[in-house]
């Protein structure tokens, strides 16, 4: 699964990375992002990228409970263009959601190290989302979800899964504006390379998704 990131890019960086022109509303560089908290999505509108703030637990248009996003903060890319919450999604609202690193958890004789891992080439990419929205309350609640995969060759010590990972000349044909059928979009999952990762081993101080400074990443000496 992937449950805990980094994006520490600055504004303008972005903009340039993902070819959008407007400026991003309440951006700010994050150390730790958690599960429900506002994470940045790129998505396609048919005319322009846009990058915004949403959800991070998806919570489906037709769901009565929006706690249900909380269950939801990853999907299987093998199985979602199967699934009753994530098929229309597969088909039409695929979105960017955009990182710099990820963290995950090594289990070891004294308990479970975290390590900080990374593209060895790219200081900036996006991990292969969903997004819907739902409006069950007041104001619509935009969310999304991460696509995982079987961990490739560098994170599979560490764990059985990772985040889909976009390669940088594939990031726009995956917020293509044009409607998929959600097989599609699995067979787009399944022809990616993978990037080769990096990673490190990094404080505890992490666990805690309270804390949110530059301790999070400092790699233990």
């Amino acid at each position: 699964m992937c449950g805990r990131y980094t994006l520490l890019a600055e504004e303008a960086e972005i903009l340039r990375e993902f070819g959008i022109s407007r400026p991003i509303h309440g951006y700010e560089p994050r150390y730790n992002i958690a599960p429900g908290q506002q994470v940045l999505a790129v998505i396609h509108d048919g005319r322009e990228k846009r990058a915004g703030l949403m959800k991070w637990g998806l919570v489906p248009s037709w769901s009565k409970d929006p706690k249900i996003g909380y269950k939801m903060i990853n999907a299987r890319s093998e199985t979602a263009h199967e699934k009753p919450s994530y098929r229309k999604l597969m088909s039409r609202k695929r979105c960017l959601i955009a990182a710099d690193s990820f963290y995950e958890w090594k289990k070891t004789g004294s308990g479970k190290q975290p390590l900080r891992i990374q593209p060895e080439d790219r200081t900036l990419f996006a991990f292969a989302g969903l997004w819907d929205q739902w409006k069950g309350g007041g104001e619509p609640l935009y969310t999304c979800t991460i696509l995982t995969q079987e961990a490739n060759e560098d994170v599979a010590p560490v764990h059985d899964r990772m985040p889909v990972i976009l390669p940088q000349d594939q990031q726009d044909d995956w917020i293509i504006p044009v409607q998929w059928e959600a097989h599609q979009a699995k067979e787009f999952l399944d022809q990616l390379t993978m990037d080769d990762l990096s990673m490190y081993e990094v404080s505890t101080h992490v666990n805690s998704a309270k804390n949110e400074d530059e301790a999070c990443i400092r790699p233990l000496t």
